[in-house]
């Protein structure tokens, strides 16, 4: 890998238990992520915020209901070294941010994590008001003065904390929304020497990549406009542009999105796992209509974990023994991983057992650590509705049964986490102590209180299934299930986020849903599927013994998954994803961009206003299928012809395509060519195929589409513009 500086930004990291300052699935894959850029001496900065109190301690009291401690965070008990930035004369490095009219200052922390450093920004500085030093106490605020300001923090505050320390990233990252001001502050920065706002947005665009983690509209932050005019309105000035200009940035439904902010100043976008790539680009699709969703340009890197965070030590230790002496060099290549299927299976079972009394130890739960079982089924991550931690629950008699069987016993244990702010993800959580409780479940069902990175290990290496049963398609990737596979434990799963690409039919369960969209015949269809498969495959299996102490298809299971799904979802493969999807063609195109005095962005800006402007102009007059027999262009062919008003624009500058559905959810494309000019600005394109997928072309549903095209884009739809007949 070439020398490229790339800088990553997010609103949360988790690196380790000891440095609380993340509340779930985001955070651990931004900790997780830095951890394999060190690894793979990836040169990466990371810049984020440092919350005094951190993520809230949970406490469940007898009512079952979650209370929230926030104690402050030691720094002395972090596994990572914690320092407070100085500058070359001692003194800390203080950056001034503008928030509402005001100056606040932010002090900064930085943490070494191998080769990588995070900086992250924190407000406790006397300079402040009483206030302001309280503003970067807690991750994900419900108050939406602080949550902007924490943003604001972020994404301007961390670029003026770079430009200070003289670091210049060729790659900017944006994980999730949260950071996307940083575009608008590099814009600022741009405009204070002399680029006007459009070439600067091209330039800023050019190197800026961007990852959503949110699959529904719900989960990306918005303001109001009235917020966004109370915190910029002595900033939008200083971007070169007007208001309104520097507000169609992120203009959504009458308010400001974060999520729309980052699309717009980013050439390259992707989604967390392929499905979720399919489901953001139909989420997109509602902001830009007239692109078909299969045009949307969205990509996808299926997350991966950190496997040295996440694999057992006893199970590392047996893999020392078995797999090449360099297999932690090597995680993300299959052939490393196939000498587990040569580990004897008493000794992986073996192994099994030991996490599995470890964790039975550290959680005090009264369940005998033995081969004959009980079997333990795991259910734990963040208590949000659409992640039915309840389903399981649906049919409490059937259940009952299947748990309480005296000579095949069956466990759950819960743990999660719901914001302070989701009445109904603590009720959900009260719920299931209020059942732990029941007769029918006692001794059957446990919840363990205050889920963090220490007892997530403990759980994905101790318990023996891992169960999944969010509402599909809501899981963008989900990557605790990726950690149990790790280490042995088998998957129960929807086939949601990572799962639908993991799932080979030999490497775990699936919980097929049959159908999507009715959510209540979805949960009935999901939980006989879930029922089903504990009680004539999952239970019988674990507790086939024969005459042997080692369940030997459970353990040819548990091979296979981690022989199948170890090399593939881990963040060693997910970071060299992003450096040749994301990171390598963003470097190039930034440093094109931002080359002889910004000449590529000056052109492509002025190219676009130019084409905006004369946008209006643009119509298909007319468009033919012709027959047959009247084909200009070749016999057996399918012919289009199509008449274009361009008005002010070259031919050469737009793509004219005939477009069509495949009747499986997809599109086919037919270029046309322009034959013929019959006026000004008017033009007979012409194209033919023979390979389009419909039966009868008479009944598809054909179109004809002119789009802006240039070989400066980044995509084919970067304009997102698009003229239909």
């Amino acid at each position: 890998m070439q020398n490229s500086g790339i800088v990553y930004f997010s609103a949360e990291f988790g690196l380790d238990e000891s440095l609380p300052i993340y509340s779930g699935g985001l955070g651990i894959l931004a900790g997780d992520h830095i951890k394999a850029a060190a690894d793979l001496n990836i040169p990466l900065t990371g810049v984020g915020i440092f919350y005094g109190k951190g993520y809230f301690q949970q406490r469940i009291d007898e009512g079952g209901s979650q209370q929230h401690l926030y104690p402050e965070v030691d720094l002395e008990a972090s596994v990572y070294p914690v320092q407070l930035l100085r500058d070359d004369h001692g003194q800390p490095v203080i950056i001034a941010i503008p928030l509402n009219g005001r100056q606040v200052y932010a002090k900064t922390w930085s943490v070494q994590v191998g080769s990588v450093t995070l900086y992250l920004l924190n407000t406790d500085v006397e300079w402040n008001s009483d206030s302001d030093r309280r503003l970067t106490d807690t991750l994900y605020p419900g108050d939406q003065d602080i949550r902007i300001s924490q943003e604001i923090l972020l994404g301007i505050g961390g670029t003026r904390l770079l430009a200070a320390l003289g670091i210049q990233p060729e790659v900017w990252h944006m994980n999730e929304g949260h950071c996307a001001f940083l575009t608008l502050e590099r814009i600022r920065m741009l405009s204070a020497e002399g680029v006007p706002f459009e070439t600067a947005l091209e330039v800023v665009k050019a190197s800026t990549v961007f990852t959503t983690h949110t699959p529904v509209p719900a989960g990306h932050d918005v303001f109001s406009i009235d917020r966004m005019d109370r915190y910029f309105g002595d900033y939008y000035w200083q971007l070169g542009a007007d208001r309104e200009r520097v507000l169609s940035l992120g203009l959504m439904d009458g308010a400001f999105n974060m999520t729309r902010l980052a699309v717009s100043t980013s050439s390259k976008v992707n989604g967390v796992s392929k499905l979720h790539g399919e489901v953001t680009r139909e989420l997109f699709h509602k902001w830009m209509p007239h692109i078909p969703q299969k045009d949307i340009p969205v990509d996808s890197v299926t997350n991966g974990i950190h496997t040295g965070t996440w694999l057992a030590a006893g199970l590392k230790e047996l893999f020392d023994r078995h797999l090449p002496s360099d297999w932690t060099l090597q995680v993300a290549e299959p052939e490393v991983w196939s000498a587990v299927r040569d580990i004897p299976h008493n000794e992986l079972w073996e192994e099994h057992q030991r996490a599995k009394a470890k964790m039975l130890e550290a959680f005090d739960l009264p369940l005998p650590s033995s081969d004959a079982g009980p079997l333990i089924i795991g259910f734990a991550r963040r208590f949000a509705t659409y992640k039915r931690a309840l389903l399981i629950f649906s049919e409490p008699e059937r259940l009952a049964r299947i748990l309480g069987d005296p000579h095949r016993p069956v466990c759950l244990v819960f743990a999660g986490k719901a914001h302070p702010s989701d009445g109904p993800g603590q009720e959900l959580i009260r719920r299931i102590v209020e059942l732990s409780r029941d007769e029918r479940f006692r001794g059957r069902v446990y919840m363990v209180e205050n889920y963090a990175m220490d007892k997530a290990k403990m759980l994905v290496q101790g318990v023996d299934v891992w169960l999944n049963t969010p509402l599909k398609p809501m899981e963008a990737s989900g990557t605790s299930g990726q950690k149990a596979a790790l280490n042995g434990v088998l998957n129960c799963s929807v086939l949601d986020g990572w799962w639908e690409e993991g799932y080979n039919g030999r490497n775990g369960w699936a919980i097929e849903s049959a159908i999507e969209g009715d959510y209540e015949l979805q949960a009935k269809q999901d939980t006989e599927a879930l029922y089903r498969l504990l009680e004539e495959e999952i239970i019988p299996m674990y507790y086939n013994r024969g005459d042997r102490t080692v369940p030997t298809e459970w353990v040819n299971l548990m091979k296979e998954s981690i022989c199948s799904l170890a090399p593939v979802y881990n963040t060693h493969r997910m970071v060299n994803d992003y450096w040749n999807k994301m990171y390598v063609p963003a470097s190039s195109r930034g440093n094109r961009f931002s080359a002889d005095n910004f000449e590529v962005a000056s052109r492509v800006a002025a190219y676009k206003q130019f084409i905006r402007s004369n946008w209006y102009g643009v119509h298909v007059k007319k468009a033919d299928i012709l027959p047959e027999d009247s084909t200009r262009i070749e016999m057996n062919k399918t012919t289009f012809r199509a008449e274009i008003q361009l008005g002010a624009i070259w031919h050469k500058d737009v793509r004219v395509e005939a477009v069509g559905s495949d009747g499986r959810r997809g599109i086919w494309k037919v270029i046309l060519e322009p034959v013929q000019q019959q006026a000004k600005g008017l033009y007979v394109y012409e194209g033919a195929s023979s390979n389009i997928p419909t039966n009868n072309i008479w009944e598809a549903d054909v179109n004809v589409r002119v789009t802006p095209i240039s070989p400066d884009f980044a995509n084919d739809f970067e304009m997102e513009l698009a003229a239909w007949g």
